[in-house]
């Protein structure tokens, strides 16, 4: 405890290295944790008592601590967990710790809520207005405002009225929580055999201790169900429990499921909240009241005192990457705080991560296997489509196999999902009569077109303009046309292939996080007979109609040098293809490709998934790839291309010499120029147990720092190589 005429540490919530010292004032006392605001040149910021100064500096030197928040003090698992992130990522600690205080809000005192309760008093003039409002205060009961208007259908003017006749009074009362704690037997899920057994294997790690499972069962194969009652069993035991989703699109559904197994709603945590929700949300984990959240990435950062559960659902999706701000990978982070928090964590995939993968191969996690369908659905039958020898027609993108497949299970009034991972109408734009091609203005990105909108629109920095009616290089009308299919133009031509169909076009730009998730809820209802859609239907959304799912084009993924390309595309091919069949229906999955001979296509139509991982970790292994290596990314950026390369190479110049480290570049990056700013790369590769994110941290400590417009983004793990 720091009293009056202490000196204190005090981490600040902006990107600073280390903490600053300031005197604990008269009357104020501080704890290691405890949240304050502090003078920061001539304002006022958000801080946390890290403890005890570094430094000497003499008392009239320093400045007090302007105000301590009447909050608990942050666990020591959450400071821990900071400089953890800050030490591996290569991000300051304060702009870590600036993750953790996101809701200034949550810091002040809740506002009670007003109420009002009858009197013994009666006022002399009744209407039935008034009438109507002592009548639903006829119970004794205090009602708050908006409750009582909304049930006795009257203004405020009408309660007014009474407030000064003295025949209702108004009270404060505190405010509810934001959401009630949910009950672990209110609805136990009915496990099959093979759900027991995963179940129990998860279960065998103690709620008190540190473990991680992979559950790794088939798409459909129930392992929500499963880590449902796994997250029952941690409530039981007194404890906190957070469910990480990848995508916000998933949360409606989501949310209806754990609201039915446990009786009540759990509190969200993602980017569509408003202010007070989130500070409700953040002050309610931090007081212990809400004892489990589901959210975005980002909520791995709320203040637990209690956690002792984390859920990864999808954990395989590349959303977990925040590759802005600090960069980190909320998988990995998760099982470092579950370790600093003693608690188990579940993995949960139909298609693991290689990282993961090899984690469970070597037993370093606990691997769960569903290997069937729940309720004894089967898995769907998948086959590739030859567009070398059975495409289509040109100008069409939809094969005349995977067309008649469609009309049959329309006829059965059954649903089918053509897929295609790219937004738009065409990846490039370009005109007839002098070849000039449409490019962002701001990045090396062709603009793409979104006829639905009228625009031309780079995906890359949001820039967008109006579809032009003449060329804007030579001038001639009527002359652009659109290169190569995006789902938009799939969504025209199904149009044209299936006019009675009742037709869906789900995808980012079709809408707001609401509206999307009201056209799942119609999709789940069977209101569409046809869907179109982008990698966002792709998971987490059970279609009991859906029987036939056609990829355009499944070698999208496999054609930019990514060099986890193969595992990605794995992925995506089996999310989608596992649509289809997840009820009574027998389901199939064409996969219209050029390369029906690529190990990803043998292992998708074989239905050999284990070849799969066993190749792809023993091509990992031959080129030290991750998880047998590691790697770290340093892109230099800037105003002008010579600017960022000629730093690149200085950076390059200063890099120490170690043994076991490779160096690559300075090159350009994939996507060379974005918003204006140009991209270098150099890769750093390392062995596994090498000191990969010590050793960046010492080059950059001796190199000469970037000045003016000068950047340097260090990743460390990248996923993304653009």
């Amino acid at each position: 405890m720091f009293e009056s005429g202490d000196i204190v540490a005090v981490m600040v919530g902006v990107a600073v290295e280390g903490p600053y010292s300031y005197r604990v004032p008269e009357g104020m006392a501080l704890a290691r944790g405890s949240i304050v605001a502090v003078p920061l040149g001539p304002r006022l910021v958000l801080g946390v008592v890290w403890g005890e100064p570094r430094d000497n500096v003499a008392h009239n030197r320093l400045r007090d601590v302007a105000h301590a928040y009447d909050v608990p003090p942050l666990s020591e698992e959450l400071l821990r967990l900071v400089d953890w992130v800050g030490r591996y990522t290569l991000a300051a600690p304060g702009q870590v710790l600036r993750g953790v205080l996101r809701s200034p809000e949550a810091l002040e005192p809740p506002k009670p809520v007003i109420a009002y309760r009858r009197t013994r008093h009666e006022p002399e003039k009744l209407t039935p207005a008034r009438l109507r409002v002592l009548d639903c205060l006829m119970d004794d009961m205090a009602w708050p405002k908006p409750a009582l208007l909304g049930a006795s259908g009257v203004s405020s003017s009408v309660l007014d009225g009474l407030e000064k006749t003295g025949a209702v009074e108004k009270v404060e009362m505190p405010a509810p929580p934001v959401v009630l704690p949910p009950d672990p037997d209110a609805n136990p899920s009915s496990l099959n055999p093979e759900q027991q057994t995963a179940l129990d294997q998860i279960l065998a790690l103690s709620a008190h201790d540190f473990g991680v499972a992979l559950l790794d069962g088939v798409t459909g194969g129930g392992k929500t169900e499963v880590f449902f009652e796994a997250v029952a069993d941690t409530l039981r035991a007194g404890r906190q429990a957070l469910v990480l989703l990848p995508e916000i699109a998933l949360t409606s559904t989501f949310i209806d499921r754990f609201t039915k197994r446990f009786g009540g709603r759990p509190a969200e945590w993602h980017s569509d909240m408003t202010p007070v929700q989130r500070a409700k949300v953040w002050r309610g984990v931090l007081d212990g009241t809400v004892r489990a959240v589901v959210g975005a990435r980002s909520a791995l950062f709320l203040p637990f005192r209690e956690l002792g559960l984390l859920v990864l659902d999808e954990e395989h999706d590349g959303a977990y990457k925040q590759s802005e701000g600090f960069t980190y990978h909320a998988r990995d982070m998760a099982i470092v705080r579950a370790h600093l928090s003693t608690a188990r964590v579940v993995l949960s995939s139909a298609t693991p991560s290689v990282e993961s993968r090899n984690n469970a191969n070597v037993g370093r996690y606990v691997h769960v296997r569903l290997e069937s369908r729940f309720a004894e659905a089967a898995m769907p039958d998948i086959s590739a489509i030859d567009m070398r020898t059975d495409g289509p027609e040109k100008g069409e993108w939809i094969a005349p196999v995977l067309a008649r497949e469609v009309f049959a299970a329309l006829d059965r009034g059954e649903q089918a999902l053509l897929f295609l991972n790219r937004r738009g109408y065409a990846p490039l734009t370009l005109c007839r009569s002098c070849g000039h091609q449409y490019q962002c203005p701001d990045c090396s990105a062709w603009m793409v077109e979104h006829r639905f909108r009228g625009v031309l629109m780079c995906h890359h920095c949001g820039h967008e303009v109006r579809t032009p009616k003449v060329c804007g290089e030579c001038g001639e009308a009527d002359a652009l046309v659109a290169v190569g299919p995006g789902i938009e133009r799939v969504a025209e031509e199904a149009a044209a292939r299936f006019p009675d169909a009742r037709r869906v076009l789900l995808s980012t730009d079709m809408g707001s996080h609401s509206q999307l998730r009201d056209r799942f809820a119609e999709v789940e209802r069977g209101e569409y007979d046809l869907i179109i859609g982008t990698q966002l239907v792709s998971k987490g959304h059970h279609f009991e109609k859906l029987s036939v799912v056609g990829v355009l084009d499944a070698d999208l993924g496999l054609a930019h040098g990514d060099p986890r390309a193969a595992e990605k595309t794995f992925q995506i091919l089996t999310q989608v293809a596992g649509r289809a069949g997840r009820a009574s229906r027998h389901g199939k999955a064409f996969l219209q490709t050029y390369h029906p001979d690529h190990p990803v296509m043998k292992a998708m139509v074989g239905g050999d998934r284990e070849a799969f991982y066993a190749q792809e970790l023993l091509a990992r292994e031959a080129g030290g790839m991750p998880p047998f290596g590691r790697l770290a990314a340093l892109i230099v950026s800037a105003n002008a291309q010579q600017d960022a390369m000629g730093f690149a190479r200085k950076l390059l110049a200063a890099a120490p010499m170690a043994d076991g480290v490779r160096l690559y570049g300075p090159a350009d990056a994939p996507v060379a120029m974005i918003r204006g700013r140009h991209r270098v790369r150099l890769l750093a590769q390392s062995g596994k147990d090498f000191d990969l994110s010590g050793y960046v941290r010492f080059w950059l400590s001796s190199a000469e720092k970037p000045r003016g417009d000068l950047k340097v983004q260090i990743d460390i793990d990248p996923v993304s190589f653009m």
